[in-house]
């Protein structure tokens, strides 16, 4: 996979983060021909990893991975996290997914900014071992910013990477990042932080629920998952309630004209309702009067609302539901 009398290729996998930009630089620093991967899903976006290419002037390569992501989310091997966090068979897939273009395009090795020691699921020596093992690129993964702790890796026992040049950080604290970035002037960089949906609990609730009522999904009702207020109607129905206008305006970006039926209080301002995969009538009547009770439409009184369905549009009359009164259905 390279040779050591020829300027050597390392491809990263870049978050965009302080640690991922670091491990690009060190090895940039010694001469190599450098470049990222980032990828993409609904649940973390490349616009870190954007603003750092253009920083540091790396290249960047953004792929979506939504089918093979999925795929591996339903059922990751080793088990999620606190949330729905599949950590370590989400790193193993993206260096899966990054060896396929390292060896398309001709890189020697993969690279990352994985700090030993800073995750504690997904950066600890048998965690990193798992990821090489099930990515099928063991020896192919250098980790600069923690190399010398680790054992050595191909690139450096052919002399395609000098390791007194790398680091041997570990731990959760920054200080050392910090002061290598101060090195090489790099000064304008994320604060940490998680940037996974998926390990925070509001949206894990909404995407095992998705999980356990319907068999495959879209990449489109995935990105539902993050916008307004999710109420379980019934086994088959669900509703998404927009809680600003920026919301309304997301869930109808989101929605599917062929499938959906969506929600609309007339004459009063109010949330836009959605029923992705509609419902029956039942559902519609009560997903309409809970939109009513979120709208500015008086309480107590008959109010028309607008039904959209694929075929066509009617308008049915409703009395609110107070939202207390379904807060039990929510999500």
């Amino acid at each position: 996979m390279g040779s050591p009398h020829k300027k050597a290729r390392a491809l990263g996998l870049c978050s965009g983060g302080l640690d991922s930009t670091l491990a690009g630089l060190v090895l940039r620093e010694q001469g190599l021909d450098v470049e990222w991967v980032a990828f993409e899903t609904p649940f973390f976006s490349s616009a870190k990893a954007r603003k750092a290419s253009r920083t540091t002037g790396i290249p960047l390569t953004v792929r979506s991975i939504f089918p093979d992501y999925i795929a591996m989310l339903r059922h990751p091997r080793a088990g999620y996290g606190k949330q729905m966090n599949p950590c370590m068979d989400c790193h193993a897939l993206m260096f899966r997914l990054a060896g396929e273009i390292m060896r398309e395009k001709g890189f020697d090795f993969l690279f990352s900014g994985e700090v030993l020691g800073q995750r504690p699921m997904s950066q600890t020596k048998p965690s990193l071992h798992y990821v090489e093992k099930h990515s099928g690129l063991k020896g192919y993964i250098l980790r600069p910013l923690s190399a010398k702790l680790l054992a050595e890796t191909i690139p450096e026992q052919n002399g395609q990477v000098d390791r007194e040049k790398l680091l041997g950080i570990s731990g959760r604290g920054r200080k050392d990042q910090i002061r290598l970035a101060e090195t090489f002037g790099l000064t304008d960089y994320p604060a940490p932080a998680g940037g996974c949906l998926l390990a925070e609990k509001g949206f894990s609730v909404r995407l095992r629920d998705l999980f356990e009522h319907q068999g495959d999904c879209t990449e489109e009702e995935v990105h539902l998952l993050k916008f307004g207020r999710h109420f379980r109607l019934t086994p088959r129905a669900k509703l998404i309630v927009g809680r600003t206008e920026q919301d309304n305006a997301s869930i109808l970006t989101y929605h599917n004209r062929e499938r959906d039926v969506v929600i609309d209080v007339k004459d009063y301002p109010g949330p836009v309702g959605l029923l992705p995969g509609g419902g029956d009538e039942s559902s519609v009547l009560l997903a309409a009067s809970i939109c009513v009770g979120y709208s500015k439409a008086p309480k107590l009184s008959p109010v028309d609302v607008v039904v959209k369905r694929p075929e066509g549009e009617t308008t049915i009359q409703v009395i609110a539901i107070p939202p207390d009164d379904v807060r039990k259905l929510m999500m």
